[in-house]
């Protein structure tokens, strides 16, 4: 029933009651009770409804808050633990790398050795010394060790 009908309506069984008898008065007034009885009832329904909806809503919000909060917990561990996986593999890396800057070093002093070796045996050789300028002892004293090209250049003398 719209706002203007409901007026309209009860104007008109206002001026109804007006213009009848007093037993048609109480009969239209009885009447005007159960309507009104019949919309605050209805109203009530309609209210009861609304609450049911809106509590269904909330309930529905608090399982998906409960989710994400499980959810957002697990994504929590996995960082973690792959944040610690990160620095364990940082920490090797940074091992691994001044092990091979002390590998680097301890090669170059070995071909300082060898060159400087070489260099005793070139000259003995070149001066008739003990191996008789025999050149095999001088190919023997070239730098042994091999390295990967781009970690280290090795010195010839």
């Amino acid at each position: 029933m719209g706002s203007s009908s409901g007026a309209s309506t009860a104007g008109s069984i206002t001026q109804i009651i007006q213009n009848s008898g007093s037993d048609d008065r109480e009969d239209l007034q009885a009447v005007m009770r159960r309507r009104k009885q019949k919309r605050m009832q209805s109203n009530r329904e309609s209210a009861r409804r609304s609450r049911m909806r809106k509590q269904k809503h909330l309930d529905e919000l608090a399982a998906q808050v409960s989710h994400l909060t499980e959810e957002n917990g697990h994504v929590l561990m996995a960082v973690s633990f792959t944040t610690q996986q990160l620095l364990a593999v940082e920490a090797e890396n940074t091992l691994l790398r001044t092990q091979a800057m002390e590998l680097s070093s301890r090669l170059h002093s070995l071909n300082q050795i060898l060159c400087c070796m070489n260099d005793a045996a070139a000259a003995a050789a070149a001066a008739g010394g003990v191996h008789g300028g025999d050149e095999s002892y001088v190919m023997m004293m070239r730098p042994l060790i091999m390295a990967s090209e781009d970690m280290v250049q090795l010195q010839y003398c």
